[in-house]
């Protein structure tokens, strides 16, 4: 189950990149456009893969623990009551998340129904990009549930977990720069 949780979350994490990537080719079609005297909107589709890229990407940012997190309150909490804090988090996340992507679901499937289309010169069918959304939406309820069933089981979220590893790693080159810099006054003083 977990290799299949982590496959899921790796896949997320490159269908995302995949549309960041397509950002930069519509672009570069358009500008080709240009040359070559044909129109193409790279307004509307970029504007659709950055959404797509944004929800698909969400799940296997969770996971690296890059989600900005305001750790005021939870970073000065300890043992249980830091655990409780977390369950309530991701409790919430889960719900909040897994609402969104029902509606998700939802509007996408509306726009297929009623063939809505987008306004821009491609008309591009509006469920295309909708289900982008709607599947990085559900990909992020299914890593909060993750989170949460792991903090309840009495492990350390992996956000926190990479949060934790993260700050370690700053601190060990903070130090290592600190020691460098008194080495290299040392130095400098006894010449």
């Amino acid at each position: 189950m977990r290799r299949a949780l982590d496959v899921l979350y790796s896949s997320s994490g490159l269908l995302s990149a995949f549309f960041l990537m397509m950002i930069g080719v519509t672009i570069l079609l358009q500008i080709a456009g240009r040359f070559l005297n044909f129109a193409f909107d790279a307004t509307e589709i970029s504007g659709f893969c950055m959404a797509a890229s944004t929800f698909l990407g969400l799940a296997y940012t969770l996971r690296a623990g890059a989600h900005i997190r305001v750790n005021l309150l939870v970073g000065k909490l300890a043992g249980p009551n830091r655990r409780l804090v977390e369950i309530w988090c991701c409790t919430l996340g889960a719900a909040a998340f897994a609402f969104f992507a029902a509606n998700a679901w939802l509007m996408s499937y509306e726009s297929l129904l009623f063939g809505d289309t987008s306004p821009g010169l491609m008309a591009v069918p509006f469920w295309i990009p909708q289900i982008g959304m709607a599947l990085g939406a559900s990909i992020m309820t299914i890593g909060l549930v993750d989170e949460l069933v792991q903090t309840l089981g009495g492990k350390i979220p992996d956000f926190a977990d990479a949060e934790a590893q993260a700050i370690g790693d700053e601190l060990e080159a903070a130090s290592l720069i600190m020691g460098n810099e008194a080495v290299g006054t040392t130095k400098a003083t006894t010449r």
